[in-house]
């Protein structure tokens, strides 16, 4: 009866506000400013003086989110209709997913649907500025709204700067790169009102079938780790509060996400704890204890039988307290849902509610289903109100922080303005020049000269139809690698020709369900139409690869963008054989998101270039690539198998892996951290500080690395680690730690690392992390294979 009480209280204002008063306590003064409206309040005092005052109606909403129902909050015209919200909100709402969307009141893509084109910066900011208006004037107690927005390389909205896909931007290793990246995409989300960022993915991904492998920064957990949190510091900065052009982060997938049963999505992580703690749990860990990350998101798959977003272990024991997260969590899209639908883990929405909650999931995206009972579960004594209090607890202490209470607003007149600005094009194509990786460059035919070229011949639909990955909108400009080689020729004096060669798929935007892909016959027009184009060109330019359709996210089971093949799609290959048996000088140019097993061009072309999808200025960076003036310096951020029946493939496998086939061998096409330049390096062997350490003991690593070529260039010094015996199996070789270095022709330069207790230690047979006495082999060099060693006693 006391708790109903004071629910009912709360709900007609019947707890008076609370005041500052002299020597720092809080006390009950009639007609004072409530407490949570005091500015200069402590956090602690304003979240307890509000959830105060909160009905348990307005506590639940601060647990939801609205996505496909903004169609019913609009008018006619999509503008935000505060009468409609009011009546189908009148407790508020905690959350609005994507803002920029012109959400007509069915789901829809993330960014570019194909539809119906989305709010460009002012009306997304004048859509923001309308909602939160009326969650801060028209309802009781004027509580601002989170608004999420996806930003997985870039602002995922209209006319936003669109940077290299995540994969692309693992292979700058270069994370102060990454942090400038997410600040421009920061700065770009505040101007038009958002406050929260459903990125960076840090799941460690295994398995090159999965569509979704191009939205992570690879195979490995130290590179994901490093990359993932120079991301959360590019979006959000290293200080709270907030500051006006940062943006809340969310950490994505929590976890075993990147190796799903079949390679398909949401399959189950056939995985046990030590796997989980050794590889999936470190980029979490990390960010979590180094970083202000304000949020976590589940993932879909299960985990020995517990789905994520019903895993307390996962989400309670481990996350928060183990950790110490102390952010919101927050569910993926329709998940909380799937508990009953994919995983027939509850019987309906309410039970799924429930597990959800009891598991630490804070937040129900996108819209609310499950925790709209919640209301229910409470009156039944199946939730508690402590239960409720705690998620919200943490929810509006993320929007104090965020200065929220006091300016919600977007400005309007400027959110135009501060979009794709002059430096954000720049760091697009910084961004993207560093993240191309030369796979091959045979008799030097790289970097081309203008002069001495002839005739070129450009090939591929995507020279000119650029793609630039899933999780993308309509940037106001992508140049085309044809628009980049025409200002070359241009320049430069010689002759640009354009033949298609080959089309893989009938358009290519990422939200659309179906999938057309070319017939065999147009393709077979195509390529005889290249090879003809060809006969009279001097040097080939070939871009092959994939699509945002033909590598995807599969977030339903009429939109899959999983594969059981790394092969080239279509008559790609095809093509390249035509224009191989030619002999003439060809260089192929890759877009594409998963790791294809090229092995014809990696044994035909002249030379080869992985760029991923690089984004907007992808036809600018291709030409300075192709044309020395930039030296590719990126590195694999996953190893490339030659087919599907290597698969798992990862560098940092167990002893026992890989015995033999008798039907091919065991080595990768590429490895894991291969990158070639246009000039050579020399990497010394590393030295040690102290050769001999105790188990709670560091040194330091230093590693000489020098230009030995004509040209300046980038080199990624790597450090690997292998604990020589153990009493458990440990991988053959571990990441620890990585340096991309700028050298002048004859410059040398003197890398320094610190190994530390962490770098040594592993989760013994009892599952408890420790160092073992023992032999450690410190190894350093340009890529995971061809590397120079040293000898690390731990006694």
């Amino acid at each position: 009866m006391a708790l109903k009480r004071r629910e009912f209280l709360a709900s007609v204002g019947g707890i008076a506000g609370l005041a500052v008063v002299p020597g720092g306590a809080f006390a009950a003064q009639a007609g004072a400013t409530p407490v949570y409206k005091q500015s200069g309040a402590p956090v602690g005092a304003r979240v307890d003086d509000l959830l105060r005052r909160m009905t348990l109606e307005e506590k639940i909403a601060q647990m939801q989110c609205v996505w496909i129902g903004k169609g019913a909050l609009q008018h006619t015209d999509t503008s935000f209709d505060p009468a409609k919200a009011a009546a189908a909100y009148p407790h508020g709402i905690g959350m609005f997913a994507r803002p920029s969307d012109r959400q007509l009141g069915a789901a829809s893509a993330a960014g570019n649907s194909g539809a119906v084109a989305n709010r460009g910066p002012k009306e997304t900011a004048d859509y923001v500025n309308a909602v939160q208006k009326w969650a801060m004037e028209r309802t009781r107690l004027g509580i601002p709204i989170f608004m999420h927005e996806e930003a997985l390389h870039g602002y995922v909205a209209r006319d936003a700067t669109s940077f290299p896909q995540a994969i692309g931007l693992a292979s700058s290793f270069d994370p102060e790169l990454v942090t400038k990246v997410f600040s421009v995409a920061a700065r770009e989300m505040r101007a038009r009102g958002t406050n929260l960022a459903l990125a960076p993915v840090v799941d460690v991904a295994r398995e090159p079938r999965w569509g979704r492998i191009e939205e992570t920064y690879g195979e490995d957990p130290h590179l994901c780790g490093v990359m993932g949190k120079a991301a959360v510091i590019g979006f959000s900065g290293e200080t709270l509060p907030l500051a006006p052009d940062k943006v809340y982060a969310t950490l994505k997938h929590m976890t075993g996400h990147g190796q799903p049963e079949s390679g398909t999505n949401i399959g189950p992580a056939n995985v046990g704890e030590r796997l989980l703690r050794e590889d999936f749990f470190p980029p979490f860990e990390k960010i979590v204890r180094e970083t202000k990350i304000a949020a976590v998101m589940p993932s879909y798959n299960e985990i020995d039988g517990i789905p994520s977003h019903a895993n307390r272990w996962l989400l309670t024991d481990v996350l928060r307290k183990e950790w110490g997260f102390d952010g919101v969590t927050v569910s993926d899209y329709m998940a909380v849902d799937e508990l009953v639908t994919r995983h027939h883990l509850a019987a309906d929405v309410k039970e799924a509610a429930r597990q959800a909650v009891k598991a630490g999931v804070d937040i129900e995206t996108p819209d609310p289903k499950g925790y709209a009972k919640l209301g229910e579960l409470v009156a039944e004594g199946k939730v508690s109100v402590a239960e409720i209090d705690a998620a919200v607890r943490r929810i509006l202490k993320l929007k104090f922080e965020a200065g929220l209470f006091e300016n919600p607003y977007a400005d309007a007149a400027r959110a135009d303005a501060l979009t794709a600005t002059p430096d954000a094009v720049a760091l697009a194509r910084q961004a993207a020049l560093k993240s191309a990786v030369l796979l091959k460059n045979e008799r030097n035919l790289l970097p081309l000269d203008g002069k001495k070229v002839g005739k070129v011949l450009l090939l591929g639909t995507h020279a000119k139809d650029t793609p630039i990955g899933g999780y993308s909108d309509v940037p106001r400009h992508v140049v085309s690698v044809y628009e980049g080689l025409q200002a070359e020729a241009r320049a430069q004096g010689f002759q640009l020709a354009y033949s298609e060669g080959v089309r893989i798929t009938e358009g290519h935007v990422w939200g659309k369900d179906e999938i057309e892909f070319t017939k065999p016959e147009v393709n077979a027009r195509l390529i005889a139409d290249a090879v003809e184009a060809a006969r009279s060109a001097d040097t080939i330019v070939m871009v092959l690869g994939d699509n945002e359709q033909t590598s995807r996210e599969a977030w339903a089971d009429n939109h899959l963008g999983d594969r059981t093949t790394l092969d080239l799609m279509g008559q790609q290959n095809d093509l390249a054989r035509a224009i191989f048996a030619l002999n003439k000088p060809t260089v192929v140019v890759l877009l594409n998101g998963r790791p294809l097993s090229a092995t014809l061009l990696a044994e035909r072309a002249g030379a080869l270039l992985e760029c991923w999808y690089l984004g907007q200025e992808t036809g600018h960076a291709v030409a300075d690539l192709l044309f020395g003036r930039a030296n590719p310096g990126g590195k694999l951020p996953v190893t490339i198998a030659r087919n599907t029946g290597q698969l798992p493939m990862y560098y940092n496998r167990k002893p026992s892996t890989r015995r033999g086939y008798i039907d091919g061998v065991t080595t990768p096409l590429y490895p894991f951290g291969y990158g070639l330049s246009y000039t050579r390096f020399d990497i010394s062997a590393p030295r040690l500080e102290q050769t001999r350490i105790a188990a709670n003991g560091s040194t330091r690593v230093q590693v000489d690395v020098k230009n030995v070529g004509r040209v300046a260039g980038d080199e990624v010094v790597q450090l690997y680690i292998r604990d020589d015996v153990s009493s458990v199996t440990r991988p053959l070789l571990e990441l620890k730690g990585f340096a991309r270095v700028t050298l002048r022709p004859g410059e040398q330069r003197t890398v320094t690392f610190d190994i530390k207790p962490g770098d040594l230690a592993f989760y013994g047979a009892d599952m408890k992390r420790a160092v073992e006495p023992g032999t450690f082999t410190i190894f350093a060099g340009p890529d995971s294979v061809n590397l120079k060693k040293t000898t690390l006693t731990v006694a």
